[in-house]
C-alpha cells in the first residue's frame, strides 16, 4: 500500500471535528478538483506493509483513526488496512471523494465513512456515484465543499433527491463562511455547517 504521510492532528472536518486523530494518508487520486488542497498526495508515497502501517501508529496513545487521500479506495490493500485497524480495536474513519463504490466497506465494524459528493466549482461533479447515498447508514457522514449559491443549490437538490440517513454537512472552500451559513439558515434543510478547523488552527500545511 502505498502512504503519502501519518501523522497525528484534531480532527478538522465533520461530526468529528476537534477530536484527536491519526490520519494515514493514502497515496493517488481519480479526480482532480479545482480547489484540492492535498495535490502532494497525488504521487508522493512510500510503499509500506499493513503490519508496518499498524506499527508506525502505535507511537501515539490514539485509537482513533482516519484513512485518506487521495483516494483510499484506489488503494487494492485498503479493506485488509481496515479490517486490520479493527482488530486493534480502532474507531476507524474513511474519507472517500464519492466517485467510487463504497458497498464493500460499509460492513465493517468501527468503520464511519466520510463520502463527499462534488460540486460544479470542483470540476469533477460528472464523476460521481450517486448510489454511494443509499449506502450510508446513520452513523456515516455526507460532506459537500461549497464555492457558490450554484454549488448550494446542487447540493441541496442532491439532499432533496436522494434523502441521506446521515448528517449532512456543507463545508465552504473560498472563505464565504457568512455567506453559507446564511444559506444554510435560510434553506429549511437539517445541514451541518462545517469548518476546516485544522486550518484555521495551523494554516494550510502538511502534517496537520
Amino acid at each position: 500500500m502505498k502512504i503519502n504521510e501519518i501523522f497525528y492532528s484534531l480532527q478538522g472536518e465533520g461530526k468529528l471535528v476537534g477530536l484527536p486523530t491519526i490520519f494515514i494518508r493514502t497515496t493517488g487520486c481519480n479526480l482532480r478538483c479545482t480547489y484540492c488542497d492535498t495535490t502532494y498526495a497525488y504521487h508522493q508515497g512510500t510503499e509500506m506493509a499493513i503490519d508496518d502501517i499498524i506499527h508506525s501508529i502505535k507511537k501515539w496513545r490514539c485509537k482513533r483513526v482516519c484513512v485518506t487521500g487521495g483516494e483510499p479506495l484506489l488503494q487494492e490493500d485498503l479493506l485488509s488496512l481496515l479490517t486490520s485497524l479493527s482488530k486493534n480495536n480502532c474507531e476507524v474513519s474513511l474519507e472517500t471523494n464519492g466517485s467510487l463504490d463504497i458497498a464493500s466497506f460499509i460492513s465493517l465494524e468501527n468503520l464511519v465513512i466520510s463520502l463527499d459528493i462534488k460540486c460544479p466549482s470542483s470540476g469533477m461533479h460528472h464523476k460521481m456515484f450517486f448510489g454511494n447515498i443509499h449506502s450510508l447508514r446513520s452513523i456515516d457522514q455526507l460532506k459537500f465543499v461549497i464555492s457558490d449559491k450554484k454549488d448550494f443549490t446542487y447540493a441541496s437538490s442532491i439532499i432533496a433527491q436522494y434523502k441521506p440517513l446521515c448528517h449532512v454537512i456543507m463545508q465552504s472552500s473560498t472563505g464565504n463562511l457568512q455567506e453559507l451559513a446564511e444559506w444554510v439558515l435560510t434553506s429549511n434543510q437539517d445541514i451541518r455547517f462545517g469548518i476546516q478547523l485544522h486550518k484555521l488552527i495551523w494554516g494550510d500545511k502538511k502534517g496537520i
